[in-house]
């Protein structure tokens, strides 16, 4: 028999499930967890989006039911996105501020029957958008500083509804900070900005695409959406979005970008989000699905790994699946 020189054997902290519970270093729950929902205008509407199974856009009247389920499992947190339909779409993002638009009409309705849930939404031009981009465009060009004013005009009529986070996910420069300075002057202290720091221009986001319709309708977002090879440029939004005023930081996408959250986390006090986005979603609910995983096995390590690398938050297309299996 082999005779071990040092005696320290970690297998004894791993010998018994009271023992590894006792010792474990990291752990997700439903607090942690912030659930993206799709919002369709009209009555009666539940429709799946058909690349991101079990996920659904729901009307107004359904997404109260929907929310008020997720509630009764704990989930208290909750990102609200508009899927609008094209004859509402122009350069401007002209409905993206319209207090009649069924998206702000909306998410009234939601704080007003679930005052208690923590509600937050996007702001970039991308779903009211007839060019399908994030910021203004001229001359195929996407214009930063014009595109702000149109970020403050919608940041200001969600924040008339009562929500709780604002979410820019445009990635324009100065952004976190005119919005600061915008929803300020005019009395929304309170409203938070979980700026979307580093947000990547990557392949993983195409599902909430489908789900909102909201691809751009020529070129990409890489001369606003970071470049996947870079790491360090990440400290530079993250100092300049926490001088502008960010309540919070983002990491988008979460599983091909761990070690940007861990980068954020050691070098930030404010507190970390991982959106695990669409894609991440879609290809293990795909793998599932044909029995190459186990689905929920998975999904609970993924999760896992999100938290191990420094996320305080993580929003993910899970949250209502994570939340009835650990109830």
């Amino acid at each position: 028999m082999s005779q071990f020189i040092n005696s320290r054997r970690p297998r004894r902290n791993r010998k018994s499930e009271a023992i590894r519970a006792m010792v474990e270093e990291n752990r997700v729950t439903v607090d942690d967890l912030i659930f993206p929902m799709f919002l369709l205008d009209g009555k009666n509407q539940k429709i799946e989006v058909g690349s991101m199974p079990g996920i659904f856009r729901f009307s107004t009247d359904l997404m109260l039911k929907e929310i008020e389920e997720c509630l009764k499992l704990g989930i208290r947190a909750f990102d609200v996105f508009p899927a609008v339909e094209d004859q509402h779409k122009d350069k401007t993002a002209t409905k993206s501020y319209d207090p009649n638009f069924f998206y702000l009409r909306a998410l009234r309705e939601i704080k007003k029957q679930f005052p208690e849930a923590c509600i937050m939404t996007d702001i970039a031009m991308d779903p009211y958008s007839s060019d399908g981009h994030d910021g203004l465009v001229k001359d195929g060009k996407i214009l930063n500083d014009e595109t702000l004013e149109i970020l403050g005009k919608m940041a200001l009529a969600q924040a008339d509804t009562g929500i709780d986070i604002l979410g820019p996910s445009d990635m324009m420069d100065g952004r976190v900070g005119y919005l600061r300075d915008v929803l300020d002057k005019n009395g929304f202290m309170e409203v938070s900005i979980m700026s979307y720091t580093a947000k990547y221009a990557s392949g993983f986001y195409n599902p909430f695409r489908d789900a909102l319709d909201s691809a751009p309708k020529f070129g990409d977002k890489k001369t606003y959406q970071m470049n996947p090879a870079n790491r360090t440029e990440a400290l530079i939004e993250a100092q300049l979005d926490t001088e502008e005023g960010a309540d919070f930081l983002m990491v988008k996408p979460a599983l091909a970008y761990l070690d940007i959250i861990r980068l954020l986390k050691d070098n930030s006090s404010l507190p970390i989000a991982a959106y695990n986005v669409s894609g991440e979603y879609s290809m293990i609910k795909a793998a599932a699905l044909r029995g190459w995983l186990d689905g929920e096995r998975v999904m609970k390590e993924t999760l896992l790994s999100m938290k191990r690398a420094g996320a305080d938050i993580i929003l993910t297309y899970f949250a209502k699946e994570f939340a009835s299996l650990t109830n």
